[in-house]
């Protein structure tokens, strides 16, 4: 493991990304996934570990010309309790009140738990349901520089994303979904919250008079990374949602995900927990939104 030999704090974006321009370093937001992968040996400190809390400007929900903003430092607590999203996006704060204990929402934030890239991040499901990119910013040539890239483009593996070693992930942002835009998430673990999920669902889409349109799947810990269920969309999309499209939605889920057999569940019984889950919270996401 890399002695840390140099800290800082920055408190503007501009100053992280010159600090982080060379690429040795490590960020530190929240910590919950940092802090273990460290202890156990699976990560190593750079030389400069960049603390980037005092970045106001990577912190908050924000609304601007139809689009919603949020910042990479939103702690999972934030997104519980923030009213904007409440209204925006419910699906979020439904997933956050799922998202393991009070302790770790507290420090939690959407930045870590996607850059940690895990195939299980909770908040990576909605996040895809809702269509979001991310932002990520650089020091080039003197200044700052953007990039913005799909959230279901960013992952590349277990732990691989695109981010780059002189990138920060400053924000995520997606477009204000229509009124009757609906969605829902839903996971499986042992304990309700605490345990990493076993499955996760995520399903979106406009419903009008209980047809789906604009649909969205999302699945976590079912792949290397986490998954649009572009089979499942195609099965829903512009449907009536009823018992014999929900078997056929379900079984479309079943089929295209890709899981492994591993301490905490089998490949066989992840498929059969995506093909209820899935189920379950088609009808709810179609009965909350009648």
């Amino acid at each position: 493991m890399t002695a840390i030999e140099a800290y800082a704090a920055p408190e503007t974006l501009e100053e992280a990304a010159k600090l982080s321009a060379d690429g040795n370093v490590t960020m530190f937001a929240g910590g919950t996934d940092l802090m273990l992968q460290t202890k156990a040996g699976a990560k190593g400190f750079s030389q400069l570990l960049l603390n980037l809390r005092r970045v106001e400007e990577m912190r908050g929900a924000a609304e601007d010309k139809g689009e919603i903003r949020i910042g990479a430092l939103t702690t999972v607590t934030d997104i519980l309790n923030d009213e904007l999203l409440k209204t925006v996006a419910p699906v979020l704060s439904a997933t956050a009140d799922k998202f393991a204990s009070g302790q770790i929402r507290n420090s939690a934030t959407v930045g870590g738990n996607i850059c940690n890239a895990s195939p299980a991040a909770d908040l990576i499901i909605p996040l895809l349901v809702l269509g979001t990119e991310v932002e990520l910013v650089s020091w080039v040539d003197e200044e700052v520089n953007w990039r913005l890239i799909p959230l279901r483009n960013f992952f590349k593996g277990p732990g691989q994303s695109k981010l780059r070693k002189n990138e920060i992930l400053a924000s995520v942002k997606f477009r204000k979904l229509p009124s009757d835009f609906v969605a829902g998430f839903s996971k499986f673990g042992t304990r309700p919250a605490l345990d990493i999920s076993v499955v996760s669902v995520g399903i979106g889409g406009r419903l009008d008079a209980g047809t789906l349109s604009d649909v969205r799947v999302a699945f976590g810990a079912v792949a290397p990374k986490p998954m649009r269920g572009s089979e499942t969309e195609a099965v829903l999309e512009g449907k009536q949602i009823d018992d014999s499209i929900v078997k056929d939605a379900s079984a479309a889920a079943a089929a295209e995900v890709m899981p492994i057999d591993d301490v905490r569940a089998s490949a066989w019984y992840r498929r059969e927990l995506i093909k209820t889950l899935t189920g379950r919270l088609l009808r709810d996401v179609v009965q909350t939104g009648d």
